[in-house]
């Protein structure tokens, strides 16, 4: 390859491994019954189709989304995992994770069908009492990986506990 083109792949150049912008890029993947990357929660700030089977979500600094890859082959489940990250600035020290660039902020990575299952129905949890998980205290999702890691329950979230993180966010400098 010369100069400064970018190498080509079939549906077009491939994204590069540190990207211009500010933007955590997400690259998701569906390919039935054997790979399937998405996005569980969060509020993309752009996304590129590459084609049929791949794309790309975009978000913000400081946006809280959830990753959940699962992957089988002939003989069952390989992967199950849920990642939940908080989008960094460019001068932030960061985590790397696959198909994120450049990386994130991971606040919660679970892997094990049973367990991705319970951060599920916990992240349904705080939709059925009306707030969006991507505005959820990045401590509870802390939390909540650190219960599930030593195989306890997690607390719920509540509205007070929501309000109570509202609050102090909008007070720090």
């Amino acid at each position: 390859m010369t100069g400064n083109a970018a190498p080509r792949v079939r549906g077009g150049p491939v994204p590069s491994a540190l990207p211009s912008d500010n933007l955590t890029h997400v690259e998701l993947t569906f390919v039935e019954k054997k790979i399937e990357h998405w996005i569980r929660f969060g509020r993309e700030a752009h996304e590129q189709i590459l084609d049929r089977r791949r794309r790309i979500f975009s978000f913000r600094p400081d946006a809280i989304f959830a990753f959940v890859r699962w992957a089988s082959n002939d003989f069952g489940t390989i992967i199950s995992r849920i990642d939940i990250l908080r989008a960094v600035c460019p001068s932030e020290p960061y985590q790397t994770l696959p198909f994120v660039r450049p990386g994130g902020d991971i606040l919660l990575k679970i892997d094990g069908w049973p367990k991705v299952e319970q951060v599920l129905r916990h992240i349904d949890a705080i939709q059925a009492i009306g707030i969006d998980p991507e505005d959820v205290s990045p401590d509870h999702w802390r939390h909540v990986h650190n219960r599930l890691t030593a195989n306890h329950e997690p607390r719920a979230y509540t509205g007070d506990q929501h309000r109570a993180f509202l609050l102090r966010r909008r007070a720090e400098p």
